[in-house]
């Protein structure tokens, strides 16, 4: 088959009466072959017959935005716009969202599709989704609804291309939701919706109409085992699992005893055909993807955090009135302020106080669920990471902690084990411990709880998983909750010493 002029489809067929919407021969086509119009209805109609043909978008969609796509990002946008119910598997770090806001920008352009509604972590409403179809979807409107409900009811009102929102909001505004004219749902981070007995879950397949585009977006779909394949399916391909989760839950899994089950040989089998249809990419097979990705999840604060960060401003700003600030004065402050949103500050008397760790906690989570390898999490403050150990333990994943008071015997022992064997998953590492010299190439991931204020330390600590010995692309994951740690991350990405700009960032946080 071939394109001719970009407008029609050349398909060679054994019986060429099958074709619907099929353009008059000319004499130059010969009996084997039709012409049929290129657009997203009929090449859908040639997919019902059994006919393959490819996405329009392939040839009559100019790639807007401020970058060009990649070679698998295409492949990815032109298989959502071939599957109304989909699955894109596609490793955490490749681009998968703007892959997603290509494919819906066309549909919208070809008259298929409305509104989008995206439904994702809190974590990346911003971050991600506004920010990327800032860049790669310009010309669309787009709406973060979020806030209380009258605040997102009018969001949802106000007719705009894409409208982001969270899971949990959802509920409060599905109504309006249900009358707003989106066709196309997009999930990222579906595994949230693995559980069909959650009010989550309900919510939303209230919501997917029988004409109803949805696309799924995770890249561990079963992490934790073949059960959490079960609500994804019963979304996309309800056909392709039975209709109650406790037959399914025999078809992957038997029981040991009255509170063991086992995983059955054939699950995996099981799971492939009930996750269909679906595309996926790792890092590794993105010839074209840099070695090193940067990302950022936003995090909220709690109003504890709020409470002392907005205290700790106001005594920053006395002292600047008072006096003029030296240096080493503005580096103790900014460290507090940083300490405050990490999640434990130390007091003038030694003491610390900590605060809850939940939303930052519940989002490094989403990462390591993500991730296909190992994790490395950088913390720089010590209290802290005794509270982020103890809850990852708590939550089964195996952790181990690099910090000054570890002896040298200890973090051989410790770093030996995490490169050769299966755990520890997660590695806790006080970032000027193991800034240097250390290959940590099980990992692929580097999350960075809280930004450190030295580049040099930055720059190393990342390098522990980018070198020699690497067989996997890496993504750098960056929490941020408060405007210290945006700034800070700033100049960090720009590689600017943070210790050159201390004063200035200083009188930046007052502003």
């Amino acid at each position: 088959m071939k394109i001719i002029n970009g407008k029609a489809l050349l398909l060679r067929l054994r019986n060429p009466k099958q074709v619907v919407a099929a353009i008059p021969k000319s004499k130059e086509v010969e009996d084997s072959q039709v012409l049929v119009r290129w657009g997203v209805e009929e090449v859908l109609s040639l997919k019902k017959l059994n006919i393959k043909a490819p996405s329009p978008i392939e040839g009559k969609y100019s790639w807007t935005g401020q970058f060009k796509p990649m070679s698998h990002q295409k492949t990815t946008s032109a298989f959502l716009t071939m599957n109304k119910r989909a699955f894109c598997f596609n490793e955490q770090g490749t681009g998968k969202t703007a892959s997603a806001i290509w494919a819906a920008d066309f549909l919208m352009t070809q008259g298929v599709i409305r509104r989008a509604l995206v439904i994702c972590p809190l974590s990346i409403m911003d971050s991600a989704w506004r920010n990327d179809l800032f860049s790669f979807a310009m010309h669309r409107s787009v709406a973060i609804a979020h806030g209380a409900a009258d605040k997102r009811k009018k969001i949802i009102a106000e007719g705009t291309d894409f409208v982001v929102i969270n899971y949990d909001g959802l509920e409060i505004v599905q109504k309006e939701v249900a009358a707003g004219g989106f066709d196309l749902i997009i999930i990222d981070e579906a595994t949230h919706y693995k559980n069909v007995q959650t009010t989550r879950w309900k919510t939303l397949n209230k919501l997917v109409g029988p004409d109803t585009w949805l696309w799924l977006m995770t890249g561990t779909p079963a992490a934790q085992g073949p059960l959490d394949a079960y609500g994804l399916a019963k979304l996309v391909n309800p056909q392709g699992v039975p209709r109650f989760l406790g037959s399914y839950k025999d078809q992957v899994m038997f029981k040991i005893s009255q509170f063991k089950w086992g995983i059955k040989p054939e699950s995996t089998s099981i799971v492939y055909h009930a996750l269909q249809p679906a595309i996926r990419f790792t890092k590794d097979e993105c010839l074209d993807l840099p070695d090193m990705v940067y990302v950022k999840r936003e995090v909220a604060m709690t109003k504890q955090q709020e409470k002392y960060y907005k205290k700790l401003k106001t005594q920053m700003m006395m002292e600047l009135q008072d006096s003029n600030v030296t240096a080493v004065n503005a580096a103790v402050m900014m460290n507090k302020l940083l300490q405050i949103s990490a999640g434990a500050v130390y007091t003038d008397d030694g003491d610390s106080l900590e605060f809850d760790i939940s939303n930052r906690y519940n989002v490094l989570k989403e990462v390591i669920d993500e991730s296909s390898q190992k994790v490395l999490v950088f913390v720089p403050f010590k209290h802290t990471i005794a509270m982020l150990t103890s809850r990852l333990r708590a939550d089964g994943i195996t952790a181990e902690v690099i910090m000054g008071d570890v002896s040298a015997g200890n973090r051989t022992a410790i770093f030996k084990r995490f490169q050769e064997t299966p755990n520890p998953r997660v590695l806790v590492i006080q970032p000027q411990s193991a800034a240097h010299g250390v290959t940590l190439t099980a990992a692929n991931t580097v999350v960075w709880w809280a930004p450190t204020s030295s580049l040099e330390t930055y720059a190393q600590a990342n390098a522990r998983v980018h070198r020699k010995g690497q067989t996997h692309k890496c993504t750098v994951v960056q929490l941020q909750g408060s405007p210290v740690e945006r700034r800070v991350y700033s100049l960090l990405d720009d590689k600017i010493n943070v210790h050159n700009k201390v004063i200035e960032l200083y009188k930046d946080m007052l502003d």
